[in-house]
């Protein structure tokens, strides 16, 4: 590694979000391009950096900056330099001139220890001087700590959250438990701290590292799905990332329960055994919250019990006058929900493909609009609500705009997550009724959310297909609802007539009841191509893609996605992104790339948003370029196109539904994948106009029923398997699911039952 020694020139880049930037440094008489990231380093400031040197296909020669630090000017033309630049508020380059000429060697001593004399010097009052010591004091206090906080490996941008959560109090913390950094400060979790506290000198067996470790674990479990985690598998997850035995831990459970960091509840098993259940207190709270405002929903109505004899035939005779008029059949249990819908303060609409859940929907929304209601549509991503509005002819939006997502970060918790909703319980949405579809991709975080919005007196319709996989958020909302039994729903079973000529529709049914499905080929739209060969299996989805595929369903070669269980393997996506970019969209001289990783994002790429980003601003812009429209929030799924990238200023514009463009920093990058395969999980809630799905080998886990018929849905017209036959009948098989620890029913159920009793 190199080092440089010199003076910031000029910010030729600079990103004030992230601290990305390219800029000229003069070191030893001589100008350097050095890029990196440099959060709150100003022009004029001496650094010593290092590095390494770079060839730039188009900028030549670049020194890549690592790690850096601020220096004291060390001659007379430095502090001027340094003065003159702009990093100190009201000096310019003629008065920081003065100031050294009058003081010359001894200016920084002047300005930090008699601040004072600097009043004489003509132009500056007694109060400047103080303000102008005040701004090089601050800058010192800023550079100490991040000289500080690099001797223990922590980046600049990191360094630079931590002293804006802390000030001068990070040294305390530092030392005592820099474990409270995982907690406090957003962008380091607990290996971070742990690593931190390692270099420190903490014990392993620390109570502040077992604490955090335990803590930490709850968090990781959610992004499996977990709300909560059984005492005995929490004692032995933590135990073998911490590297100590399950006696040592378990004190440290009863601890954080008592300064309420946690919460042990105890469930009575189906063999009358009892299992302490360890939440995390936003996770528990958050199905408390949930299960009492379910309640109060359904208070607002008195059910079925206030509909009388006569009103219930007054209902079922306008819903078959509706019927007349709208030109649509009800079966039985259409009709049935329709009438649930309309009795109840919050129903739920379920069933498989093809069941009629699109045409009992409308009836619901013709039966409310009829009768002079606010209707609000719904659903958790952008590609879901647009199958929403064009199976209703009503407008629906993401949950996330329907709730006026605010990306600003709250006072009282600087993570991300702690942005919030506009819509909520002192500002609720000014709806009669609220139907959002596509329940079963809704995790307990957004439902939450959700519920705080709705008024006790609106409606709250609820849809989605219980078969499918869960959220990929922590809990299983839609099928804890289902099975709390407290909550009238409605789930549909008949295959329509016109549903039923489709193989999709009755393919996904028959795996859904475990039988098999035929795979001989006489079929319009399900099709099973056995092949036992990965390379073979590589070239045959790409002829799919590039020539068979978007003729028959008249689409276009992206419109075409390949679904596969897993993430690695010959057969995940990670392996097949890099074979399927090489073809689909293969290097030229005319399309601009950036390395990223081990791979590229070249200019015409397909590629998702991998998580959450509540603070990553959009715009919608018109043909001339003018922005018509903007807001915040990209979200876990959610697919574009990359239309521009900026090499100079090494940003990437990504076009997701609806032309929201998202512009990103290469720092940014990590926020995305490669989209021409994702896992069949991130699928959920998408339908495209055909499916290809490598099926060959991989764990058990993995390839199962639920995953499979997720799968297969996702298709409208054409469904495509590759691989062995085998497998499929494996997996329709295996009904085993990934457990999900989940408590939303029994509160439900608690609360329920009290306010009963």
């Amino acid at each position: 590694m190199d080092t440089l020694k010199g003076f910031v020139q000029h910010f030729i880049y600079k990103n004030p979000q992230n601290g990305y930037g390219v800029m000229n440094l003069m070191a030893e008489e001589m100008e350097i391009t050095c890029t990196g990231i440099f959060m709150n380093l100003d022009e004029g400031e001496c650094i010593e950096a290092q590095g390494t040197y770079v060839e730039h296909a188009v900028y030549g020669t670049q020194f890549k900056v690592e790690r850096f630090q601020v220096v004291a000017p060390e001659d007379r033309v430095a502090v001027e330099r340094y003065l003159g630049s702009g990093a100190i508020k009201g000096v310019g380059a003629a008065l920081a001139a003065r100031i050294v000429r009058h003081f010359g060697d001894e200016t920084f001593r002047i300005i930090e220890e008699e601040p004072h004399r600097l009043a004489e010097i003509k132009g500056i009052s007694e109060k400047k001087a103080r303000e102008i010591a005040e701004q090089v004091e601050e800058k010192k206090d800023v550079r100490e700590a991040m000289i500080f906080l690099q001797k223990y490996g922590i980046s600049n941008t990191l360094a630079l959250k931590i002293y804006k959560q802390y000030g001068m109090g990070l040294y305390k913390v530092m030392q005592e438990n820099p474990y409270k950094l995982a907690e406090d400060v957003s962008g380091i979790g607990f290996r971070i701290a742990d690593e931190i506290a390692s270099k420190i000198g903490i014990h392993t067996d620390s109570d502040y590292r077992i604490r955090s470790g335990i803590l930490y674990t709850l968090l990781q479990a959610g992004t499996d799905g977990h709300v909560f985690l059984p005492e005995e598998l929490l004692l032995e997850k933590a135990a073998a990332m911490l590297e100590l035995t399950p006696e040592q831990i378990q004190p440290q459970i009863a601890n954080l329960a008592i300064d309420k960091k946690l919460v042990i509840k105890e469930k009575e098993l189906e063999d009358k055994t009892k299992m302490k259940c360890i939440y995390g207190m936003s996770f528990y709270y958050a199905e408390l919250n949930c299960a009492r405002m379910l309640y109060e929903l359904q208070q607002a109505f008195d059910g079925a019990d206030r509909f009388t004899k006569v009103e219930m035939e007054r209902l079922e005779k306008k819903i078959r006058k509706l019927e007349e008029i709208s030109h649509m059949e009800l079966d039985a249990l259409q009709r049935q929900a329709v009438m649930e819908a309309v009795q109840n303060g919050i129903f739920i609409l379920s069933g498989g493909p093809g069941t009629g859940k699109t045409t009992t929907i409308n009836m619901i929304i013709r039966y409310f609009e009829e009768e002079g209601m606010d209707i609000f549509l719904a659903a958790p991503t952008g590609r879901a609500a647009k199958r929403m509005t064009e199976a209703t002819g009503f407008e629906a939006k993401t949950i996330h705009r329907l709730l006026e997502l605010n990306g600003a970060v709250s006072d009282d918790d600087k993570t991300s997550s702690a942005v919030h909703f506009e819509k909520n319980e002192l500002n609720p949405l000014e709806a009669d009724v609220v139907i959002i579809d596509e329940m079963s991709m809704v995790d307990i975080h957004l439902f939450q959310s959700l519920l705080k919005a709705v008024a006790p007196g609106t409606r709250l319709v609820m849809v989605g297909d219980r078969n499918q996989l869960p959220s990929v958020g922590p809990g299983q909302v839609l099928k804890d609802l289902m099975e709390s039994g407290q909550i009238a729903s409605v789930v549909l079973s008949k295959i329509f007539r016109q549903a039923g000529e489709s193989d999709i529709v009755v393919n996904a049914h028959r795996i859904n009841e475990g039988k098999e499905i035929r795979l001989d080929n006489k079929s319009r739209d399900f099709f099973f191509l056995e092949r036992d060969n990965v390379n073979v299996i590589y070239k045959h989805m790409i002829l799919l893609i590039t020539e068979k595929l978007p003729k028959y369903v008249h689409a276009g070669m992206y419109d075409v996605q390949v679904l596969t269980p897993m993430r690695k393997g010959a057969l995940g996506v990670e392996t097949l992104n890099q074979i399927l970019q090489q073809y689909l969209n293969p290097p030229s001289p005319e399309k601009l790339e950036l390395g990223h990783g081990d791979g590229v994002f070249r200019l015409g790429d397909k590629v998702m948003q991998i998580k959450n980003n509540y603070q990553l601003e959009w715009e919608i812009v018109s043909k001339y370029g003018i922005a018509v429209d903007s807001g915040q929030g990209v979200f876990n799924g959610d697919v574009g196109m990359i239309k521009e990238i900026n090499e100079t200023a090494k940003t990437v514009v990504v076009e997701y539904d609806d032309q929201r463009r998202v512009t990103y920093p290469v720092t940014g990058l990590d926020e995305i994948e490669l989209a021409y395969a994702i896992t069949i999980h991130k699928s959920q809630g998408s339908e495209y106009p055909a499916v290809i799905m490598p099926l060959l080998t991989g764990p058990r886990m993995l390839l199962n029923r639920n995953l499979l018929y997720t799968g297969v849905t996702r298709a409208k017209s054409c469904v495509t398997i590759l691989g062995s036959r085998q497998t499929v009948n494996q997996m329709i098989a295996n009904e085993s699911e990934q457990k999900r620890y989940t408590g939303l029913k029994d509160r439900i159920c608690e609360i329920m039952n009290e306010n009963r009793d």
